[in-house]
């Protein structure tokens, strides 16, 4: 169990007793943490909008599943993007740098400059946030476990079974909690 400060490209993986009916089983990719707060994306949960309702012109260029993603319970009517650039050396234009090869790119980007330039691209509908100290004391109350992301965390093709996979390679006794089921006597 982490005590760590999460920092962009950490997550935060859920604990087995979170069950605040937003977190539970959660993984959450922090995109920035710092004195004013953290902030970070749900990268386990599947929105219930279809990417094509509210961004039909985006659906060609997101990675597979070619779905919206579910961020956070903050500003769900907002949108942010992941992606990584497909030429490490390039930076193209609507695209920050945020940790290994992973950005945040603008979706006011036009797409024929985002068509081939990205290797993937994933679109998260709302955020997860936390104020100054916050997040840094639900860690402290092991409500959340500090692990480094891998770039499959963020673009991997089935993110429904994100939870268990991550704690399961853990090398702790955190990884016997992707296990875990909610009925005590089957623990």
């Amino acid at each position: 169990m982490s005590s760590t400060h999460p920092e962009p490209g950490d997550l935060l993986v859920a604990s087995a007793l979170l069950s605040d009916g937003v977190f539970d089983q959660t993984v959450v990719l922090v995109l920035d943490s710092d004195e004013d707060g953290a902030l970070g994306v749900i990268v386990n949960e599947i929105a219930q909008t279809t990417l094509e309702s509210v961004l039909p012109d985006w659906v060609p260029t997101v990675s597979e599943p070619k779905l919206l993603f579910h961020g956070g319970p903050v500003s769900p009517n907002g949108a942010i993007c992941l992606a990584s650039v497909a030429q490490q050396e390039e930076e193209p234009p609507g695209w920050r740098p945020l940790f290994d090869r992973v950005g945040l790119l603008h979706l006011d980007t036009p797409l024929e400059i985002v068509a081939g330039a990205y290797a993937d691209l994933r679109i998260f509908a709302g955020y997860a946030g936390w104020s100054p100290g916050q997040l840094d004391g639900e860690v402290a109350q092991q409500m959340w476990h500090v692990v480094p992301a891998e770039y499959d965390d963020v673009f991997g093709r089935q993110p429904t079974g994100l939870w268990r996979r991550v704690l399961r390679r853990q090398k702790s006794t955190l990884a016997f909690f992707a296990t875990w089921v909610e009925d005590p006597e089957w623990n």
